[in-house]
């Protein structure tokens, strides 16, 4: 059964057999099916991983991980000053 999922370093790997099976003079689709992906996904992981090593691919991640997290962090920020304001533009009304 094929693997569905790859991870960076994988990815890394592949995209440097597929540079060398390139040099070789192979084409695209011979690549793709040397690697086991179809073109699409050959072409996304060139856009996203092409010319990084294993790892500035691994700081990539964490920081994708980190800006995830403090995207969350603000905009739980965002709403409770939200709730606040009403809460307090409740009150004041009320005296």
């Amino acid at each position: 059964m094929p693997k569905n999922r790859f991870n960076a370093e994988e990815m890394i790997h592949k995209l440097r057999e597929a540079e060398v099976l390139a040099a070789q003079g192979r084409t695209v689709d011979d690549l793709v099916r040397q690697l086991g992906v179809i073109v699409q996904t050959y072409y996304r992981w060139r856009k996203k991983y092409g010319g990084l090593k294993v790892d500035q691919a691994k700081r990539l991640k964490d920081l994708e991980q980190e800006n995830a997290r403090l995207r969350r962090a603000l905009s739980d920020a965002v709403i409770d000053n939200q709730i606040l304001r009403e809460v307090t533009g409740l009150v004041q009304n009320e005296s």
